[in-house]
Formats: C-alpha cells, sequence, structure tokens
C-alpha cells in the first residue's frame, strides 16, 4: 500500500465523518442560523476535499473551483445574514418574559 492510498483512505474517512455530522446539524438544526452555519461548513468541507485531492495528485487544476467555491459561500452567507438581521428571525428572547406587565 502506497503512502497516496494511505492519504487517500484517511482523507476519505475524515470527509464522510464530517460530512455526516454536518448533515445531521443541516436536518436537525433547530434555527436558520443553525442551517446557515451547517451549509457553510459543509461548503468549506467540500473546498477541503478537493485541496486534498490536488495535493494528493499532485496538480493545481481545481484553484479556480476552490476560489469560485470560496466567493460563493461568502457572497451566500451574507445574504442569507442580512435577511436574518432584517428579519430578527432568530432574535434571542428577553429574560424574564414580558417587561410590560408589572
Amino acid at each position: 500500500m502506497t503512502a497516496a492510498t494511505v492519504l487517500w483512505i484517511v482523507a476519505g474517512v475524515i470527509a464522510v465523518v464530517a460530512v455526516l455530522l454536518i448533515l445531521t446539524r443541516l436536518i436537525a438544526g433547530p434555527t436558520l442560523i443553525d442551517r446557515l452555519i451547517a451549509s457553510d461548513v459543509m461548503l468549506t468541507t467540500l473546498i477541503l476535499v478537493i485541496g486534498a485531492e490536488m495535493v494528493i495528485s499532485g496538480h493545481t487544476l481545481t484553484i479556480p473551483l476552490m476560489v469560485v467555491l470560496a466567493a460563493t459561500g461568502v457572497l451566500g452567507s451574507t445574504a442569507v445574514a442580512r435577511f436574518v438581521s432584517r428579519a430578527g428571525a432568530d432574535a434571542p428572547a428577553e429574560p424574564g418574559g414580558d417587561h410590560d406587565q408589572h
């Protein structure tokens, strides 16, 4: 078994475990922010897997794809964060309930 094969196996196992954990948060995330963070982590994991493939194979052909994916992640996160901040969807509840009742 060559060193490249061992690297492929280790990288594959780590990627699969990471994706399974991310999918559980993406599906079960109680808030929109949890799902947004999970999708960002999923995109980052995809970029890391592409980078690992690039290092193990010894080429640089997928760098433009990695840049496009990173830009997509930044723009998507910014758009959703602006939407959430305007909608106030995940505003924390005030401790102690309503302050109007004295």
